[in-house]
């Protein structure tokens, strides 16, 4: 008997949990259940994070956390409880089957059967943000070597135990060479451990025409969380409906597990909803929890539904579906079912698998570190770099000189274009003698005289080489 907590949610979340909930009772999984309130109830009451402290408790005790969609309310500062789950916990890899249900849901890819491993805590999804001058705002894209190295070997473990042949990885490290580059770099290093499955890598955006074009070219690809969160849905679009779609969100203590849709709050109360999203979850939470006989009862059976053509409005389609039927009836359906396996697709088989082979991160030995220079952000109004550039020159010292100046990543001095169209958001990029160290004393001189000269510095970031080589980005044009 496992205790999981359950929460139903907001909209279409009450009515597709108690349909879920009762397919899982009549596949007899060995369940106890904790249900809690989160979401808009929570949101209105005056909480900004949609949770209560005696909810995490709840989640927290049990390891096992059943969500179904919730409503965030739209402005007043209300935190996303997705992204915080995520975050809060650890739930490091976000796990999305994609699978076609050919000829009985409709779509153009009827050989698709891939799985998406997104990174689910960091890239941009950090939610750091600054508006720095009066046009022009930050988004921090933060990629961690522990991250990739988690997320990326969990998408290799994952294939060798499901048995799947390829593991691909996107990235966008033509432009972004430090942050998607670390994560390309270090699925090039795992792949190395696991010879006997076949790797690849594509550049973001000609990956996701391929996959949209071509999925049955994919197994398993692993990716950054926002590449992953919007291929994610495409990919259960393409395979024949974002409402079918479940989502396991892993961490090494805890897990989640979700419908990938919203709440729906104009379907709400109607018995309209299709519960599969949900109770795709549920399975892999079974899966997950060692229920797998359970689980594999409740998809056959579910396959054996839609086979037969019982189906719900936002699936159904005339000539081909036999029945429209509403959620506690399609939960019956699937009921009746149990123990049926489907003719034409394929059934299940979860037999007993190996756990996932995941050691804990260990940390490296720190690399060797110098200080090579400081780019230095300025608020300025003007318009000609060229300006702007004799007043910096005044700041040099020590050796300490300006290289280049950069408005939103092109160079703009020296030898820069008057075509370049500029903001008031400007990199000024100071660098030490060629061969030398800087001393980091000299950094807070240089805002000092910043400071008496009038210049509005909004931020610093300091350049480093890691074992002799430049980690840092340069502008483009150089």
């Amino acid at each position: 008997m496992t205790r999981i907590t359950v929460a139903k949610g907001d909209g279409i979340g009450p009515e597709i949990m108690d349909a879920t909930l009762a397919i899982l009772q009549a596949a007899g999984a060995a369940l106890e259940i904790d249900e809690i309130e989160v979401g808009e109830k929570v949101y209105l009451s005056g909480n900004p994070a949609g949770i209560s402290p005696e909810s995490w408790d709840v989640i927290r005790r049990n390891k096992i956390f059943l969500k179904a969609p919730i409503t965030t309310p739209q402005g007043g500062g209300y935190k996303s409880l997705n992204v915080t789950t995520r975050k809060f916990l650890g739930l490091y890899a976000n796990v999305r089957p994609c699978k076609s249900l050919h000829p009985f849901v409709a779509t153009k890819h009827p050989e698709m059967d891939l799985v998406i491993v997104r990174e689910n805590e960091e890239d941009l999804y950090a939610g750091i943000e600054h508006q720095q001058t009066d046009e022009v705002v930050q988004c921090l894209k933060l990629i961690s070597r522990p991250g990739c190295e988690k997320i990326i070997r969990y998408a290799f473990e994952y294939a060798k135990q499901q048995n799947r042949k390829k593991v691909t990885c996107f990235t966008k490290d033509n432009i972004m060479k430090q942050t998607d580059g670390l994560f390309h770099q270090v699925f090039n290093e795992i792949a190395l451990e696991y010879p006997e499955i076949e790797n690849e890598h594509w550049i973001i955006d000609i990956g996701a025409a391929k996959m949209a074009d071509t999925p049955e070219a994919f197994d398993v690809i692993v990716m950054p969380n926002l590449y992953g969160d919007i291929l994610s849905d495409v990919g259960a679009q393409i395979a024949g409906s974002v409402g079918l779609a479940g989502s396991a969100n892993i961490g090494e203590e805890c897990s989640m597990f979700e419908a990938i849709h919203g709440s729906a709050p104009r379907r709400a109360g109607q018995n309209l909803a299709n519960p599969s999203g949900l109770l795709q979850g549920a399975v892999m939470m079974l899966n997950h929890i060692g229920q797998s006989a359970v689980a594999e009862k409740i998809q056959n059976a579910w396959l054996k539904t839609l086979e037969d053509g019982i189906h719900t409005y936002d699936i159904f389609k005339e000539g081909s579906s036999v029945e429209k039927v509403g959620t506690r009836e399609f939960a019956e359906a699937v009921i009746a079912r149990l123990g049926s396996k489907p003719a034409l697709l394929k059934p299940v088989d979860y037999a007993e698998r190996p756990p996932l082979n995941l050691p804990k991160y260990t940390r490296k030995a720190p690399q060797p570190k110098e200080l090579l220079g400081v780019d230095v952000f300025v608020h300025w109004r003007g318009e000609h770099a060229e300006d702007l550039a004799q007043r910096l020159q005044l700041l040099e010292q020590n050796g300490v000189s300006l290289q280049m100046i950069t408005n939103r990543g092109i160079k703009v001095w020296p030898e820069g274009f008057k075509e370049t169209f500029c903001t008031d958001h400007w990199r000024c990029r100071f660098h030490a003698p060629s061969g030398t160290v800087l001393n980091p004393a000299v950094i807070p001189q240089l805002l000092e005289k910043a400071l008496a000269l009038e210049l509005e510095v909004v931020k610093t970031e300091n350049l480093y080489a890691f074992n002799g080589k430049p980690a840092f980005s340069l502008g483009q044009g150089q």
